[in-house]
């Protein structure tokens, strides 16, 4: 086999990898940096099935790193759309209640909304019927001016075109095999590394373990699935969300209104039972089943996480009819006629921490002088991944110091 040699390696060509690239580069002009990716395209999986919704920051806790990226992420994404005329929807999003509940949980949005100096307007439920006809609140809303949707594909392709242009490598179909001291085994033959960065997403934690980290923590899959509404059955004029449940780190069922206007309604948040379980038997990993299968078990026996109230429903989601009555909640006209066509699955590369027995809900990243470990970047990650690049680029630069 052959052996090339770089002084950085970049596992996984997702959005978070490649803005570490560029980066990495800014930071180092003259190494040389090489990302693999064991697909044949770049952002094959989370990035390239994202929904494309530039969050603006306002569900994140203040000392989050969440928190501290992602009204400026949103911003630098913005403006990289509009710079390169890229497609953009700056349609905002209404966050809307069902009930008293609900209430308490908005006070606490605002809150961290002020906190965190993200926008949000409080209206009432007339003025939601202002901004959308079709949507149904509780007493009260916000309203985030600066959410907006993307197309992940067309950013992904520009930022590989930005690659090209600081002649930084990148070589698909590329998959990582094991370590051997500073060489990598690839299934392309060997790459003598100056320094790893993991990137890898779903198998993130496997990488890390390789090299000492990862050792409190796993990847614990939940796939996501969409519905897509009929064209020209009912319009909406912005993305529409419930008031989440704050103890897990999903968002619930909820409108996303793509760049063209098309609403999708979703996603679910199922536990998946392998890691690329996006149909069928796809993927089928049998170690991978058992691992992950035991390690749910042992959360529904135990309940950790109220994990076993979330697995009830969320596999109910399999069914149309179940994500139909959710989001009929939010917009009453929704009917199960107005919609028909499943939208491509994605899996969630969520990370639990095994002593604490929780999912994490923030960034989680490790490292040392040899290699440097991404192992929780879920959303919003695609939303804070240049902000967040730069900051784990000095984190790097300070262990290699």
């Amino acid at each position: 086999m052959s052996c090339l040699k770089t002084d950085f390696l970049i596992v996984g060509a997702g959005i978070v990898g490649l803005n570490l690239a560029i980066s990495l580069k800014s930071k180092y002009p003259d190494a040389t940096i090489m990302i693999i990716e064991k697909e044949k395209q770049p952002a094959f999986h989370a990035s390239g099935r994202n929904t494309g919704v530039l969050h603006a920051g306002f569900y994140y806790t203040p000392d989050s790193v969440k928190a501290k990226f992602c009204r400026e992420g949103n911003k630098h994404l913005t403006n990289y759309c509009l710079e390169r005329s890229l497609p953009i929807n700056q349609c905002g999003k209404l966050v809307v209640t069902k009930d008293n509940r609900d209430l308490k949980v908005l006070d606490e949005l605002i809150k961290r909304g002020k906190e965190n100096h993200v926008e949000l307007i409080e209206l009432d439920d007339n003025d939601v019927k202002d901004i959308e006809p079709n949507v149904y609140t509780y007493q009260k809303a916000l309203f985030s001016p600066n959410t907006s949707t993307v197309d992940p594909r067309k950013i992904i392709n520009a930022l590989i075109n930005d690659l090209i242009d600081q002649k930084i490598e990148l070589k698909t179909d590329t998959a990582f095999i094991t370590r051997k001291g500073n060489l990598v085994l690839s299934s392309k033959g060997y790459i003598e590394t100056g320094y790893l960065v993991n990137a890898a997403g779903l198998y993130a934690d496997k990488i890390a373990m390789m090299y000492g980290f990862s050792e409190n923590y796993r990847i614990l899959p939940f796939k996501g699935i969409y519905l897509h509404a009929d064209d020209k059955v009912f319009n909406l004029n912005t993305n529409v969300y419930p008031v989440p449940n704050l103890e897990n780190p999903f968002l619930g069922v909820h409108y996303t209104l793509d760049v063209s206007g098309k609403i999708k309604i979703g996603p679910t948040a199922i536990p998946a039972f392998w890691r690329e379980q996006y149909s069928g038997l796809e993927n089928f990993i049998f170690s991978e089943f058992i691992e992950i299968f035991l390690r749910e078990v042992g959360l529904f026996l135990f309940n950790h996480f109220d994990f076993r109230k979330l697995a009830f429903e969320e596999l109910k989601k399999y069914s149309k009819k179940s994500i139909v009555n959710e989001a009929k909640k939010m917009v009453p006209s929704l009917s199960s006629k107005k919609v028909s066509e499943w939208g491509k699955p994605g899996i969630r590369a969520q990370l639990i921490n095994l002593i604490e027995r929780k999912l994490e809900m923030d960034f989680i990243f490790e490292g040392d002088n040899q290699s440097f470990h991404v192992l929780n970047a879920v959303s919003p990650a695609f939303t804070c991944s240049k902000p967040l690049a730069d900051f784990l680029v000095e984190k790097i630069s300070e262990n290699l110091s």
